[in-house]
């Protein structure tokens, strides 16, 4: 695989997890949502870092950190969603009390943050 084939992978499943994301939505999994939106973030960052770098991104989860890796200068309201998100995706990904988090995202909150990301996804690939 070509090193372009391996950030348009990177691409590929940052769409495909955005999709999932939808998905999740529409059947009320607000909690799935938020961390399939996190992961479709993380692929394409990843996807970014191995196009700018010309390097495997390391495996974590840790949006500030690739963006900061990478030097990318991001517009602040990017930058507050993406440290907004990435906590929300520890929560997400080990919730204390899942019904509480089921409770605390309506769908309609879920839904802005779904939106929010695909325009922070696009932005990211087109760096």
């Amino acid at each position: 695989m070509t090193a372009e084939d391996r950030h348009s992978e990177w691409f590929f499943q940052s769409d495909y997890d955005l999709e999932a994301a939808e998905y999740m939505l529409n059947s009320g999994r607000t909690v799935y949502c938020i961390f399939m939106c996190h992961l479709s973030l993380e692929k394409a960052l990843k996807g970014l870092y191995l196009k700018r770098l010309n390097k495997i991104p390391p495996k974590l989860h840790d949006l500030l950190y690739l963006i900061n890796r990478m030097s990318l200068e991001t517009l602040e309201e990017h930058l507050e969603f993406m440290t907004n998100i990435n906590q929300l995706s520890i929560a997400t990904r080990y919730p204390l009390d899942l019904r509480e988090m089921i409770n605390k995202y309506s769908v309609e909150q879920t839904a802005s943050i779904l939106q929010q990301t695909k325009i922070v996804q696009q932005w990211i690939k087109q760096q």
